[in-house]
This record gives C-alpha cells, structure tokens and sequence, in this order.
C-alpha cells in the first residue's frame, strides 16, 4: 500500500488568514483510493524551509502532493523549492507560456512580465495542463518517489486531482480496487473517557481500527477498514458498528453527514409540533442551527439581560398559553475563566423540567457545549430518540 503525505504551502495558512481546506480533500480522495496518509503540514512561502519539509517527507513517504505557490509572484516558492529537493534548474517550457497566454487573451487580458514565471518548472518534469487556471501543476519522479504540486486555489486543485492526480497515482502505484473507507458514528450526553470504557477493547483492533473524537458534549466513534474493494471494507466494518451500535445506542444521534440539529429538526416535522427557544449567552446559536432546517415550527428569542429562573419560567408559561408553541425550552449560559454554568429550562404545558450543569473546558466551548446538551435534550424530551 503506497504511503503519503502533503504539504500545504503559503504564509497565510501559518498566520490564520484562511482555512487549510485542500488537505482535507486531498486527505479523503487519497483513503478511498487506499493511500496511507502519514503526515499533513504546512509551511510558509520560504523555499529553503519547504526544501527541507519536502526531503523529509519523501524519506517517510513514497510521494508528497503540495498544494499552493504556483503563482506569478516572488512569494510564489514551489517551483524552486522542488528543484532544490531533487538538484535540477528550472526550466523554460514555451508551451507553458502558450497556453497561459492563451488563456489570458479568451478572457480578453493582458499578462504581466511575472507570469511568465508560470512558465517555468524543474526540470525532466512531467507538465499537468491547467484548463481552469493559469498556474500549471506538475510532477517529478525519481525513482519510487513523486512529488505533485498543484495549485492553491481549491476549485483548480480539485479538479486536476480528480481529473489526472487519482489516476495517475493508481498506474504509478498499482492502487487498483484498493480502499480506506470510513464510518463516523455521532455520540451526545457521554463523555469521550466514559465512550471509551464501554468500547476501548474495540480500540485495540488493527484492521478496521476504532478511534474516538472529542467535541464539546459530543463524542464520534470512527471506524476505518482497508481492504482491496468497497464492498469487502464495508463488510469488516459492518460487524464492528453492529457492536458499537449496542454498546453506544441511547447516546448515538446518526453517522457520518448526520447533525444533531437535523434530528431534532426531522422530529420536528415528523411530529408536527412547534418549538420556542429562548436563549442567553449563547449569541442565538441554538435557534440559527435549527430554524434553517425546521423554519415554519421553530420561533427564537433572545435575551439582552439574564434572566432568572423564574421570570424564564414566567416568559416560558405567557408563551404556552399564547399556543404560539408546544414545547419551549430556555437555555441561559454564563462563561468565565474558572468554570461556565448552563441551565436548561423545559416547558410542554404541564410542567417544567430544569437541568443545571457545570462546565470545566476551555472559554468559548461553554456555549457550544451548551446548545448540543440542549438539542440532546430536546431528543429525548419530546422522544425523538427512537425516530
């Protein structure tokens, strides 16, 4: 099974400027074509420290997919910096600078000098024609190692990845029918160490492997199998979810694209019932995540000054009896730096229902935390667990 790794490249990507989405797609195109992935970095535009980042990983890989620098500018490194890698020139490419120029004149623009640049790659490389940008993406080969870099932009990326990058990688490596497949399973209300009791000897397995993924009041199971087709990954999954299944059942919400707020959403309309929230401290997350998905049975409000209990109660009881709603919950968060309080007040017409938590995590999580204790309990309270 070849073994991978990739670079993202660009100072923006170090200082937070924008979010890394290309190795995420590149990392999930690579396992459903049966790639062991073992690293992702990125490093900024300076092409002695991604010389350096790239001779590394091609020790521990058998090839690197860089995304990022192709482009015109003086900070647009790549293209020296895998020349360095394997001690060759760059090289002028006159068809290169044809199909830029050719480019540039259907869109009726003028290039500039610099992009000329574009034009150049190390040489005895293998040139990937660009139909959807300027930068031109290329490949080295040297021995059983490949390097392929491709352009930043993610919609250029993704499309010379899945147009020649998958194929090429699957003839050069021999990945044929050879598969990582991956189910996520979505746990509320139990904590990863108390996930981990009932389902650590599942830990333990090599091939599917179980890990778990710590989210504020949410724990997923992730189950991953090799094997040399879909059909036969999904059959070594299958026993393991059956298992994971029973253990986890009361607190499993959905797998994979499934969210907490789509299930209370579908109880919802299932139900045909309509739901008030009022919320504090909480910037109306809990009413933006839902009404979306449920806009005709969902009305929010949300409080300027914290409320009390009782005069929550007091607002909860004036809009029941208005009949606007059928069930109201109000969730009121409060954060500091030692420790955040969330209570969570439930009202169906006849009574009221409060829970009062504590929360020990980090500032800003507490909210979070809150609004999925919150959809959790509105899973259960109006029985949507069973849906």
């Amino acid at each position: 099974m070849a073994t991978a790794e990739i670079v993202t490249i660009g100072t923006e990507l170090l200082l937070g400027e924008i979010n890394d989405t290309n190795s995420r797609y590149i990392a999930r195109a690579l396992r459903d074509i049966g790639v062991d992935i073992y690293r992702i970095t990125s490093v900024g535009d300076n092409a002695a420290r991604i010389t350096a980042t790239l001779q590394e990983a091609l020790m521990r890989s058998d090839f690197v997919i860089t995304t990022g620098g192709l482009g015109p500018t003086v900070d647009d490194p790549t293209r020296q910096a895998i020349a360095d890698v394997f001690n060759v020139p760059l090289e002028y490419k006159s068809e290169l600078w044809d199909e830029i120029l050719e480019r540039f004149t259907r869109y009726g623009l003028m290039p500039t000098e610099n992009n000329k640049r574009q034009a150049f790659v190390p040489e005895g490389a293998l040139v990937i024609s660009n139909p959807v940008g300027t930068a031109p993406a290329f490949i080295y080969e040297l021995g059983a190692k490949t390097t392929i870099s491709l352009p930043g932009v993610p919609k250029e990326m993704e499309h010379l990845l899945n147009n020649f990058v998958l194929g090429y990688l699957k003839r050069r490596y021999k990945l044929q029918e050879s598969v990582i497949k991956a189910v996520v399973v979505h746990t509320v209300g139990k904590g990863e160490s108390a996930i981990d009791e009932l389902v650590g000897d599942l830990e333990k397995l090599k091939n599917p492997t179980v890990g778990l993924l710590a989210h504020p009041g949410q724990t997923d199971i992730r189950i991953t199998a090799k094997a040399s087709s879909q059909a036969e990954a999904e059959q070594m999954i299958k026993p393991v979810l059956e298992i994971v299944r029973e253990k986890l059942k009361p607190f499993i919400y959905g797998e994979d694209e499934t969210s907490l707020e789509s299930v209370v959403a579908a109880g919802l309309l299932a139900l045909g019932k309509r739901l008030a929230i009022i919320e504090y401290g909480t910037d109306s997350e809990l009413f933006t995540r839902l009404n979306p998905l449920a806009p005709e049975l969902t009305i929010g409000q949300a409080m300027g000054m914290e409320p009390s209990n009782e005069s929550l109660k007091t607002l909860m009881k004036d809009i029941s009896d208005q009949k606007t709603a059928d069930f109201i919950l109000g969730i009121r968060v409060r954060e500091n730096e030692s420790k955040s309080d969330i209570l969570l007040t439930y009202f169906d017409g006849k009574g009221y229902s409060e829970t009062e938590r504590s929360y020990g995590g980090p500032m800003g999580d507490a909210r979070l935390w809150g609004v999925n204790t919150a959809l959790d309990l509105l899973r259960k309270k109006m029985n949507l667990v069973n849906l």
